[in-house]
């Protein structure tokens, strides 16, 4: 069964794939063959402002978890071998200091459903009953509901287009992963010395280096994901990407300055 086709979610679809197509023939007039491009990256940016409280709310717990490392680490020494009571020191501690555990995954939960709509707009050819003409539309030769694995069928130049966006993207991943080493680099130093004086032995956390080499290749599954996904997909990606790189920097700032 084609979820799309259901309702509630083809009415959502159809009002997205309305503003899609109101925002580019906005854009034509200036931006040309470019509109369509624009228009994803226009969306993009309303989404992601929309969100902005949530980012907000994400940096301040990032804050306040920075300020709670050396606590978290003499609990987790205190209580290395009964995790269950770890479990409810933990919670103790971030419910007393107003933190959610989740806070840090907020935005991506938030924009889950609508990079999942986006999706869907260039992989349906109809959409609540009339035709996708989103699929139509391309960018450098480049049709929307197409992929890197497709464009490799096409031009070598539109093979070159995917791939410096990919490029784009996983430049942003990275940057934004290093910008969140520097900033957790501080309270991570904290918690071990405060793990150490706890009593806790510096190889403390087994399985910590495995654990480090797993979270430092995690990001990059959203390249893996741009790859595959649809080429308007692609776009939203490479845009919140760089977006968020910006406004992570931009929020850390002030609300540490605050």
């Amino acid at each position: 069964m084609d979820i799309s086709t259901l309702p509630p979610i083809a009415i959502v679809l159809d009002a997205l794939y309305n503003l899609v197509l109101g925002i580019g023939a906005v854009a034509q007039p200036f931006a040309g063959g470019a509109a369509p491009m624009l228009a994803i990256m226009l969306l993009t940016v309303l989404v992601r402002l929309a969100l902005v409280p949530v980012s907000v709310s994400q940096v301040r717990a990032e804050v306040t978890r920075r300020r709670l490392a050396p606590a978290l680490a003499a609990l987790r020494a205190k209580y290395a071998k009964k995790p269950e009571a770890l479990q409810k020191a933990l919670t103790r501690l971030y419910t007393s200091e107003k933190v959610s555990p989740l806070a840090g995954i907020l935005p991506t939960l938030a924009q889950a459903p609508v990079l999942s709509a986006i999706y869907a707009l260039f992989v349906h050819p109809q959409l609540a009953g009339h035709a996708n003409v989103l699929l139509l539309q391309t960018f450098l030769g480049i049709p929307f509901g197409s992929n890197l694995f497709a464009a490799l069928g096409v031009a070598f130049p539109q093979v070159l287009v995917v791939v410096g966006l990919l490029a784009v993207l996983a430049v942003a991943v990275e940057l934004t992963r290093r910008a969140n080493l520097r900033w957790a680099g501080s309270a991570t130093s904290a918690a071990a010395t405060s793990a150490i004086a706890a009593g806790a032995p510096s190889d403390s956390l087994p399985g910590a280096a495995a654990i480090a080499s797993i979270a430092r290749f995690l990001p990059f599954i959203t390249v893996l994901f741009a790859a595959i996904a649809p080429f308007a997909a692609a776009i939203y990606l490479v845009t919140s990407a760089v977006w968020t790189l910006g406004e992570r920097a931009v929020l850390r700032r002030v609300i540490r300055a605050g």
